[in-house]
């Protein structure tokens, strides 16, 4: 609790003196698939990369150079996971300023996910790698893509973590992340003062990916990994539905089912709240019912999602015209 107000009063008070710096450097201009209205400076999310940055590094030094010199070797890769995620936060950064090559940011995405792998104390035949780099990438990838609401991933991410750390009896670090986002959160909150970037978006996904990863078993790394069947799973229907629509999968867009909720009318805070509801549930059957409840209320939340695809977002077809 003290890791999470303290990193929860840095992030705010660091974002408090940034968010002038971003608004002269990079401001987000409403465009034809924005679901804001107002120019709003992205980026924000340098203000949580760092803070549980430091926090990594304070916790990982010390367990390894005195305090703890005989923690497992899961604590200390779990330690070491927002450090891991650094380099992909500082890509994204330059990528919210200067759009670099989309090659450079997948060989900067295939290198942390292979270093998170090879962290890992799962049993992982060498078979399974290339399987495992798509997948870790796609996790980094699909979280970057639900990016598009304010509060929605930081407040989901906040949720899912917290519930991973808990399962996994994670170190304080980890905690200080949740905090991180909660103090991120009172400036992404709709009306967003600050949207978070691909900095901060492809660096939840690493850190997420990488707990899931630390499972001690497969089935136990399923379960982790439904806790963010909402986001991951809006993202996850959308791509085979573009493909097959003949368009580009990494172009800008607005035809998640998040952003079609948008548009039908829904406000950002009510999209956001049912997300973040949403995996909650999840992250509390995570904790008390386990692998067959977890994947019965996913698959009965995914049937929701296609219920509010079909009967209350603004159809698939039309959003693609507009």
């Amino acid at each position: 609790m003290i890791a999470v107000l303290l990193a929860a009063g840095a992030s705010w008070c660091l974002l408090r003196a940034l968010i002038p710096q971003l608004r002269r450097r990079l401001l987000d201009e409403p465009n034809a698939r924005s679901s804001h209205r107002q120019p709003t400076p992205r980026g924000g999310g340098v203000a949580f990369v760092v803070v549980a940055a430091a926090a990594s590094a304070i916790g990982w030094f010390g367990a390894v150079f005195s305090c703890q010199p005989g923690l497992p070797g899961s604590q200390l890769a779990m330690l070491a996971l927002p450090l891991l995620a650094l380099p992909l936060a500082v890509v994204g950064f330059l990528d919210d300023r200067h759009n670099l090559p989309a090659g450079l940011r997948y060989g900067v995405q295939l290198a942390t996910a292979l270093l998170l792998i090879l962290m890992s104390p799962l049993p992982l035949p060498w078979q399974t790698l290339p399987l495992l780099l798509i997948a870790v990438t796609a996790v980094i990838n699909f979280t970057n893509f639900m990016d598009g609401l304010d509060g929605l991933v930081a407040g989901c991410m906040a949720v899912a973590i917290g519930a991973l750390a808990i399962a996994l009896s994670a170190p304080w670090p980890v905690w200080a992340l949740v905090g991180t986002l909660l103090g991120f959160l009172l400036w992404n909150w709709s009306p967003a003062k600050v949207f978070m970037g691909d900095v901060g978006s492809t660096f939840l996904g690493a850190v997420f990916a990488g707990l899931v990863l630390q499972a001690p078993t497969w089935p136990e790394a399923l379960a982790l990994l439904l806790v963010a069947t909402p986001i991951l799973g809006d993202a996850f229907l959308c791509v085979p539905r573009r493909l097959l629509a003949g368009q580009r999968v990494f172009q800008a867009h607005r035809l998640h089912l998040f952003q079609r909720l948008h548009q039908a009318g829904w406000l950002h805070a009510r999209v956001s709240i049912l997300y973040i509801g949403a995996t909650a549930l999840l992250a509390l059957a995570l904790l008390w019912g386990g692998l067959p409840w977890l994947i019965t209320l996913a698959a009965f939340e995914l049937l929701i999602g296609i219920w509010l695809d079909q009967r209350v977002a603004v159809p698939f077809a039309i959003a693609s015209c507009s």
